[in-house]
């Protein structure tokens, strides 16, 4: 049986990644390919315990511990959920993925890439993605439309917290442009699916 394919989405908060996962799965499911579509962090009964912790637990969080503890929820992800449907010819579509802690740790909470990246990979045993589509946008544009809906921790944070983080997630892509797909999320969301749906094809031809 063939391996499935493995998709993440990435981005800052607001960027629309979860319209752009239901877009691409509704898409594969038509095409008649089985597709899984899953979340980080949670996606397990331990990650929505990790989830909670880490975005609605009272009190500071130190950096280097919610460094840890995303990559403990994502360790616990692909061992559970990941791995085994991709082993079982499902595509896999992700709602975030390691790269987020490698810009939202490593750049925005200034940790370093090489560490948080390092950690990350020990955490799903290699396992990388064949797209990762990233969904960018100017912070204050993404904070706009999050505007009058409740935040959790992270979406909290300071514009330049972002900032920082888009600018990592940059620096992610132009270092592995064979895996990235770079998007302007201010397009209809339409036009980004279409783009997608485009890049996917290139994989299975």
């Amino acid at each position: 049986m063939a391996r499935g394919l493995f998709i993440s989405f990435e981005g800052i908060d607001g960027v629309g990644k979860s319209t752009q996962v239901n877009l691409l799965a509704e898409h594969l499911a038509e095409s008649g390919r089985q597709v899984f579509c899953t979340r980080e962090p949670g996606g397990t009964e331990l990650g929505d315990e990790i989830r909670a912790l880490l975005l609605h637990g009272k009190g500071h969080v130190d950096a280097r511990a919610e460094a840890l503890l995303y990559a403990a929820d994502r360790a616990q992800h692909v061992a559970l959920e990941i791995e085994p449907r991709l082993a079982a010819g499902t595509d896999v579509i992700t709602d975030r993925y390691l790269d987020s802690s490698v810009a939202y740790q490593g750049a925005g909470r200034e940790l370093g890439y090489d560490e948080v990246r390092a950690l990350s990979i020990f955490a799903v045993k290699g396992l990388l993605p064949q797209l990762t589509v990233l969904l960018d946008l100017e912070p204050a544009t993404a904070a706009a439309r999050l505007a009058g809906t409740e935040l959790d921790r992270l979406e909290s944070e300071k514009i330049e917290f972002f900032e920082a983080v888009r600018s990592g997630f940059l620096t992610l892509a132009k270092a592995e442009p064979e895996r990235w797909l770079v998007l302007d999320a201010s397009l209809p969301a339409e036009e980004i699916a279409s783009l997608v749906r485009l890049r996917f094809a290139s994989l299975i031809h």
